[in-house]
């Protein structure tokens, strides 16, 4: 595919037919995601490849505690685990809260799942004492996650990045055996989509750019 077609219209996949995606072309995605920039080159990204349905079925019970919290806060008009605004959601509110499938059934339903970890010895958080939720350190690892989507996007597969499971992140590298100083990033089911989405809605490139200053822009062709 063209290199441009892919970047449009590589969607969030959570529907997969069951066809199996085979070590072959797992391997081929990942071959060509690991081109992805880190800080410094570092590379410190693993991957656990979760087919065991088993595992699987844990890796749901562990998503579920902080996408009850998301679909509770959301249900209230607020913006889901926000860093920035507190939320008046309370404890009672959550535990009522059921859990949309569509959050859960991709864990299970997915060909694979990919649990994408970055070894915090190789960050450089340059926000960390910031008086704010650190994000920059992201750049060393979601480049190479969103690298997977578009190479499966390219050998018509596709999934999603989640991260509601790392909302209980000592229980999922548990399961996993993950050790320190390694952090969770995402959780990536993928598979064969049941529908290949080609058009996609993004705010226009006049609604995202400022020249020179906050104030100035939009940006134009």
């Amino acid at each position: 595919m063209d290199l441009y077609d892919v970047m449009r219209s590589t969607a969030a996949v959570r529907e997969f037919t069951g066809e199996p995606l085979p070590d072959d072309v797992l391997h081929r995605i990942l071959d060509n995601a690991r081109f992805a920039p880190s800080g410094g080159n570092r590379q410190g990204t693993q991957v656990v490849v979760v087919r065991e349905p088993g595992t699987r079925e844990r890796l749901v019970e562990i998503t579920e505690p902080g996408a009850r919290r998301y679909h509770a806060q959301r249900t209230a008009g607020e913006t889901p685990w926000s860093a920035y605004t507190p939320s008046a959601v309370t404890d009672e509110q959550v535990a009522r809260t059921r859990v949309p499938e569509s959050v859960t059934e991709p864990i299970r339903t997915a060909s694979v799942v990919l649990v994408v970890c970055v070894d915090l010895r190789t960050v450089a958080a340059l926000d960390q004492d910031l008086d704010r939720v650190g994000i920059v350190g992201g750049a060393s690892v979601y480049p190479l996650v969103w690298n997977v989507l578009l190479a499966a996007r390219n050998e018509g597969f596709g999934g999603t990045i989640t991260t509601m499971a790392v909302a209980e992140e000592p229980a999922l590298k548990r399961l996993l055996g993950v050790p320190d100083p390694f952090a969770v990033a995402a959780v990536v089911p993928l598979g064969k989509p049941v529908k290949q989405l080609t058009r996609l809605r993004r705010a226009g490139v006049d609604q995202l750019t400022h020249l020179e200053h906050w104030g100035g822009g939009p940006l134009r062709p």
